[in-house]
């Protein structure tokens, strides 16, 4: 295949009334860019929810758990291989596999005082069945049991990436990036104050029985992602996960929103134009094209489009022409598509052949 091959995933996506990501005070996050202020939504809140949407998607054998409590997660896996271990000796057991891979663990403040790990760590369901198979088999060797986990990463792991504070040898680099997305013009916050009725107070009283007030901003964001493929195939080792695995990485960025105040606004938006770039020199974010905060002239997004165009023709004075492009809602880069799932399948189709090239 190519040295290097990277897909960005660029959108423009307009957000109503909403607070899907707050700072430590409860103010939606926001970023000075170009002089001003911007909304802002953090890379972690998004690749969570693009997590959360993984799990409604792949097969768990695909997939990861992030978890503390990494003890009681092997014990599980376990008493699964033999339902004859009772549940102190199958966490005796995974409290020892664990410490001897490099991982360490210490009682936790619960009641039932049972090892937790110090940091969380993140492991794949076949790693943690095999790791689980290890114990039952009384494996002691460092080496074979970190090979364990450094072989196999679920999806979501090869994708986002692992670190681990207690042995950097368990480390798993991230083939993707996810950007922090922010508007591509100012915002201002606002207050929405509310009141809350007692139903149950006397007919003669007229005040409330709660006031309060939830804060608020409304933009048209330009969110930004990219993979580099070559990195996933040797993750994975199998060039047709590997291209199906980026378009459900697409699929989800565009799909996924973070879940926060989202009973308040009801901010369910999907993005309006979608752009789908295939590079084999380096990846291209196009966040400068909105570095001069877009005016609104009837809304945001068709400005905030021709800005990404514009930035899009620019770059390409810098570098390579992309190997193919795909768009939705945006007529003017790549070839449009009609819907997503069209997009997903032509990507598959393109990308897969370039993944398997020798």
């Amino acid at each position: 295949m190519k040295n290097n091959l990277y897909i960005d995933v660029h959108a423009i996506q307009s957000v109503p009334s909403s607070n899907i990501n707050r700072d430590d005070t409860g103010s939606p996050k926001t970023a000075q860019y170009g002089g001003v202020t911007r909304a802002r939504v953090s890379s972690q809140a998004w690749k969570k929810a693009m997590r959360d949407y993984f799990v409604k998607n792949l097969d768990e054998k695909d997939l990861g758990t992030r978890t503390l409590e990494l003890v009681r997660y092997i014990a599980q896996k376990i008493q699964m291989i033999d339902s004859s271990i009772d549940d102190e000796n199958a966490m005796k057991k995974a409290d020892a596999v664990i410490n001897k891979a490099g991982l360490k663990t210490a009682k936790s403040k619960a009641e039932d005082k049972h090892p937790i790990l110090k940091a969380l760590f993140f492991i794949g369901n076949e790693q943690a069945e095999k790791l689980a198979q290890a114990a039952v088999d009384g494996v002691k060797d460092k080496k074979e049991l970190q090979g364990i986990l450094n072989t196999n990463p679920a999806i979501d792991i090869s994708l986002f990436g692992r670190m681990a504070a207690d042995d950097p040898t368990l480390n798993e680099d991230a083939s993707a990036q996810v950007a922090h997305a922010i508007s591509t013009h100012s915002v201002r916050t606002e207050y929405d104050f509310f009141t809350a009725t007692d139903d149950f107070s006397s007919r003669d009283n007229a005040g409330a029985g709660m006031l309060g007030t939830v804060e608020y901003n409304s933009s048209t964001l330009y969110r930004y992602a990219n993979v580099a493929g070559h990195e996933l195939v040797k993750q994975l080792g199998d060039s047709d996960k590997a291209a199906k695995s980026m378009a459900l990485f697409i699929e989800a960025f565009i799909k996924s929103m973070p879940t926060g105040k989202a009973n308040t606004f009801a901010n369910e938006t999907l993005p309006s134009a979608i752009v789908v770039t295939v590079r084999d020199d380096r990846p291209v974010s196009l966040a400068n094209g909105f570095e001069k905060p877009v005016n609104a002239d009837n809304g945001y997004i068709n400005p905030s489009v021709k800005a990404l165009n514009s930035e899009f023709e620019k770059a390409s004075s810098f570098v390579d022409k992309p190997l193919f492009t795909l768009s939705i809602g945006d007529e003017e880069l790549g070839d449009n598509q009609e819907n997503l799932n069209t997009l997903l399948d032509n990507f598959v189709d393109k990308i897969t052949p370039l993944l398997s090239e020798d």
